[in-house]
This record gives C-alpha cells, structure tokens and sequence, in this order.
C-alpha cells in the first residue's frame, strides 16, 4: 500500500470526523447526553473499521492463493455492536423515557463512517446533511407532531392541601394534562401532591411559578 493510498484513506477519515461533530454539535446544543466528542469518536471510529476491513488485508490475499476475504463481516458487526453504545445514552425518568434520538443518531453516525470509510464520500456527506436537516425542521417547525414531554410537579402545602381544583384548571388552560395525581402526609405535618402531567413542546411554565409563589399555603414547589 503506497503513502498516497494512505493519505486517501486519512482523507475520508477526517471527513467522517467533520460530519460526526456536525451531528454532535446539534445534539449538543439541545443538551443532549451524547455530544460532539461522542458522535466525533464514533464516526472516526467507523471509519477506520471500514478502511481497515476494505483494505487491510491485501497483503494476506497476496501473499495466499485461494483466500477469500468478506469486508461486509466488520461494518455488519459495527452496526450491531454500536447499538450497546446508544442505549447508554437511553434513559427512563419519572414516566418518560430520554435519549431515543441521540441513540438513534448515534447509530446513523456510525453508518456515515462506514460509508465514508468506504469512499461514498456523497452519500455520508448527504445523509450526515439530511439527518441535520431532519433535526432541525423537526424542533423548530413540526414539535407539535412529535411526542409528548412527561413531566411530574410537586407541591408542598402547610395542613390540608388548598387549591388543587384551582392548581389542575391552570394546567388544562396552558394545555397541560393530568395523568395522575398522589397525595402523601409528611412527617412534618405537611402534605405533598404529586401531579404526572403531560404537554407539547409548546406549553410554558413562565406564569405558573409565579402563581404557586404566591400562595401562602404552599410551603415548596418542583416542576
């Protein structure tokens, strides 16, 4: 293999690098769990996996006559094994589960390194795009038709709980809905509400924090 054989296959490598962190860094801007260095390491990653299963072992066909080689074999592990890599950024809290799209961008950043890797430089560059392209659209202009935000708020009243009905009307008037609601005593003689709400990308909060504070009663909030 010729130094300038190698360079290309550096070349590509980079360029999987530059599409993975131009993933990342839309995911990190969002405060998601993976950010430009995981999506960066990942691509560079399979890149090198692909150049390496592509043409790595020449110098084994060469050298034995009759020995056939498959480089499908790494890239099919590498999709499969990446897998491991997204579901530790998926995560289960309260009632919602996190990290679904990171996963899945993470898996489409390593199939843009294998395609890199590859010398498909168009198709990675494109899919890398469109993928970028997806995520923004999405969050910006079509929220409405993604799924809904699970959040839990807690309320803490001094004696009997007061305003309930009042604190439920407020939610349903900024499109929030009550999945569940739990009350607890607490040892302190205090009491403690817990509402499982869900809502659209869209539902504000703002006004609402302003409301329970001036409620005499409440003694702590949490949303």
């Amino acid at each position: 293999m010729t130094f300038e054989q190698e360079l290309i296959f550096v070349f590509r490598i980079l360029i999987a690098g530059f599409c993975g962190a131009v993933i990342g860094y839309e995911r990190s801007k969002r405060k998601k769990e993976a950010g430009i260095r995981t999506h960066i390491v990942v691509a560079l990653g399979a890149a090198l996996v692909m150049v390496v299963s592509k043409y790595g072992f020449f110098d084994v066909l060469s050298m034995h006559e009759g020995v056939s080689l498959d480089p499908s074999r790494i890239a099919a592990n590498v999709v499969s094994g990446i897998s491991f890599l997204g579901a530790g950024v998926i995560f289960f809290r309260d009632v919602t589960i996190k990290g679904l799209t990171t996963a899945a961008g993470i898996w489409a950043t390593a199939a843009i390194g294998l395609a890199i890797g590859a010398g498909m430089y168009l198709v990675g560059i494109v899919t890398a795009g469109m993928i970028i392209l997806m995520q923004y659209i999405m969050h910006k202009y079509l929220s409405r038709m993604d799924a809904p935000v699970y959040e839990t708020i807690s309320v803490t009243y001094e004696g009997i709980p007061d305003g309930i009905e009042r604190l439920k009307s407020l939610l349903q008037e900024r499109g929030i809905k009550i999945d569940s609601t739990s009350f607890a005593k607490n040892n302190d003689g205090t009491f403690t509400v817990t509402l499982e709400v869900y809502h659209r990308k869209n539902a504000s909060y703002t006004d609402l924090w302003d409301i329970l504070s001036e409620n005499p009663h409440i003694k702590k909030f949490s949303i």
